[in-house]
């Protein structure tokens, strides 16, 4: 049944990752490991399982291996453009995208999911 279907949390891998001035782009791979890393540690802060974890990432991040907990998406273009198609991939699930991204949020609440910005991962 639809509503048994655990919520599917995509997050904006590239977004995520470069809200911290923490380095991340001399490593945008090893940035986007810790990060899938994190979420299989933590899952999403507030939220209690099952959820769906899916990380997208794009660009020099790409190639980032899915783990236990975590399912990687590499998108072949713009990381934006994969996480609108996987929120409208099931209309009738929940969705939370995660992202700091006034366009993507626009996008995809246009299509039911809901957003909140990269503190909700990263505390």
């Amino acid at each position: 049944m639809e509503d048994e279907a655990p919520l599917l949390v995509i997050v904006d891998g590239a977004n995520v990752v470069g809200s911290r001035p923490d380095g991340w782009w001399r490593d945008r791979k090893g940035a986007a490991e810790r990060l899938r890393d994190r979420l299989a540690e933590r899952g999403l802060p507030g939220h209690p399982t099952p959820v769906e974890l899916v990380l997208v990432v794009e660009g020099a991040a790409r190639g980032v291996e899915s783990v236990p907990g975590v399912r990687v998406e590499s998108a072949p273009g713009s990381g934006d453009d994969r996480i609108v198609e996987l929120a409208a991939d099931d209309p009738g699930r929940p969705r939370l995208v995660v992202t700091a991204d006034r366009e993507l949020r626009r996008r995809v609440t246009e299509l039911g999911a809901e957003v909140v910005g990269p503190r909700s991962v990263l505390g």
